[in-house]
């Protein structure tokens, strides 16, 4: 594949001079799938446990084929694949020194989901190819690059490209027009990490973003940005009393939380970044971490404009505990417990609660006291979380509060046949996000809000349903046929938790055309195919239908179906 590419970009100008010619060249390298294809039907069972977790091998005679998990999604349960241990292969790994606690796809550790490549691409750590000479791979000279003799200070790159499209009958249950709509997005991430001695490292990364389609809408800053910095950060990292201890200033990606209380932003093309200090220390069994941070303001039209909104904040401190394993009857159990304290102050849209007929806008301070205790045995794995949201909200015209005491639980549990060529994972998905009284003017606010972009996928693919006012109850199946291919099937069954609350969508609460007085919202069956191109190249498809109630449709609710395609080339 390495030499096809240079023969691309020796043979084509047009190739050499373009912006997507890494993209390009990726794609039209001959034969890709299909040797992926022909490579994984013709691997012995040695060799797919060998590779199934794990970069290309630099050994003779490896199996070439890419991994499912080169780029993990979020959470700790039914990932395609059970990882027994870090993602990478013995002896090379992009995980950093976080030891037990880069186990799995390395959420654990705190910087989010790691596999060959991560959502947050600082967080991978290239420095094992010091010693080695480059993969076969051609961008491998890319993600180490020494500038002094002994290799101790060193550059890396690291870049993404999305193409994404999404066709929608009845956007937002039939409230959003016009009808079919059909949205198209593309985004570039690129970024360099220099890294001065073992202690000092710069990151930056920079963003462009468009969009555009037939019948779209929304089409915010979060969609269309001009260049811009999208992470620019110090970080100092120092052996402290046997612990890794860091400190990061500036602006960057923050992924340490349960993914269904905040993630990256995922469907527009803007991710979230944050600007502020993060202190964390990861100990042998246990790790800590503080932040501060306010949220970046991406409103400017101007490149290279973005600034600080003070006025949504995000901080909290959070520590994750590493027991041991322990039996349960002849079941060995390997568990992380996280403890967390998340505050935020917000104003705006996310910050408005419902009355009867409409919102009312404030500020509001929300506190979040949780936990999740999440784990995994040979034949099972769970995941258990709850919290407690307490703080005040503000009207804005008279400033007069009102206390907030709000909650969530959130549970998967499945089962996991490992030996199956098929990998299953059969489980079943719990949600409940508290709902409050819209009729009151005073008094307590019973709402739960997740303002921060929960991860897209966790509850419902098409984003009509947000986390308040919820119970959502939802079978996940999970077949892995192939090493590169992955298939998951849910149907989530939505109630509100309160019927003197309304439904809510990500612009605020729904209204319809008539008084909504049912409890039953709706089901969403809904399947997501993604398919590991090849080491660079993801492909991936989401298709859903929102079946709305009977009570739903007579208020004025739509049934529609959605589908999403995606893809996505990383480096």
């Amino acid at each position: 594949m390495g030499d096809t590419i240079v023969r691309l970009r020796r043979s084509s100008p047009v190739l050499r001079r373009s912006g997507l010619s890494v993209l390009a060249m990726v794609a039209l390298a001959p034969g890709v799938a299909r040797s992926a294809v022909s490579s994984l039907q013709t691997a012995t069972p040695a060799q797919v446990r060998s590779v199934q977790h794990s970069p290309p091998s630099r050994g003779a005679g490896a199996a070439t084929f890419p991994s499912i998990q080169t780029y993990p999604h979020a959470g700790p349960v039914s990932q395609p694949r059970r990882i027994p241990g870090t993602s990478g292969a013995p002896g090379f790994s992009t995980h950093g020194p976080w030891g037990v606690f880069n186990y799995g796809n390395g959420e654990p550790a705190g910087f989010g989901p790691i596999g060959l490549y991560a959502v947050a691409p600082w967080a991978e750590d290239w420095s094992g190819l010091r010693n080695g000479k480059p993969d076969h791979d051609p961008f491998d000279v890319l993600k180490f690059i020494p500038l002094n003799n002994d290799g101790s200070v060193w550059l890396s790159f690291s870049g993404e490209t999305r193409l994404r499209n999404w066709w929608e009958q009845r956007p937002n249950l039939g409230t959003q027009k016009p009808n079919d709509s059909g949205r198209f997005g593309v985004r570039n991430l690129y970024g360099a990490d220099l890294h001065i001695g073992p202690h000092l490292r710069f990151f930056g990364q920079l963003i462009n973003a468009d969009a555009g389609g037939w019948g779209g809408y929304g089409y915010t800053a979060n969609y269309r940005t001009r260049l811009d910095v999208q992470q620019a950060f110090v970080e100092w990292r120092q052996p402290v009393l046997g612990t890794q201890t860091g400190f990061i200033f500036g602006r960057q990606q923050f992924l340490d939380a349960p993914s269904y209380i905040l993630y990256n932003r995922e469907t527009p093309n803007v991710p979230l970044s944050w600007n502020g200090f993060r202190l964390y220390s990861v100990g042998h069994r246990i790790r800590f971490d503080a932040y501060d941070f306010v949220q970046t303001n991406i409103t400017p039209a101007a490149m290279f404009h973005d600034t600080e909104n003070y006025a949504t904040r995000l901080y909290g401190v959070n520590a994750t505990l590493a027991p041991g394993q322990f039996h349960l009857g002849l079941e060995k159990v390997r568990s992380f417990l996280d403890m967390f304290y998340i505050g935020y102050k917000l104003t705006g849209s996310s910050a408005a609660i419902a009355t009867r007929t409409a919102t009312a806008s404030g500020a509001t301070t929300r506190n979040n006291f949780g936990m999740r205790w999440y784990g995994s045995a040979p034949s099972f794995e769970f995941s258990v979380g709850a919290l407690w949201q307490g703080g005040t909200f503000n009207y804005a015209r008279t400033n007069l509060p009102r206390p907030v005491s709000a909650y969530a639980i959130n549970t998967i549990i499945g089962y996991r046949h490992t030996p199956s060529p098929v990998h299953p994972f059969l489980g079943v998905q719990a949600d409940l996000y508290s709902g409050g009284d819209a009729r009151r003017t005073n008094g307590t606010v019973g709402t739960y809000i997740a303002p921060y972009s929960p991860q897209t996928n966790y509850l419902d693919t098409t984003t009509y349903i947000s986390p308040s006012n919820l119970i959502a109850l939802s079978p996940v199946i999970r077949l892995t046929p192939r090493n590169n291919l992955t298939v998951q099937f849910k149907a989530p069954f939505l109630w509100r938790d309160s019927t003197n609350d309304p439904i809510y969508g990500p612009s605020g609460r729904y209204v319809f055309r008539h008084a909504f007085s049912g409890g039953y919202v709706g089901v969403v069956p809904q399947i997501s195919l993604s398919i590991q191109l090849n080491r660079h190249l993801t492909w991936t498809q989401y298709a859903a239908r929102f079946f709305t109630s009977d009570s739903l449709t007579r208020a004025g609710g739509s049934s529609g179906s959605y589908y999403q395609n995606n893809v996505v080339f990383r480096f």
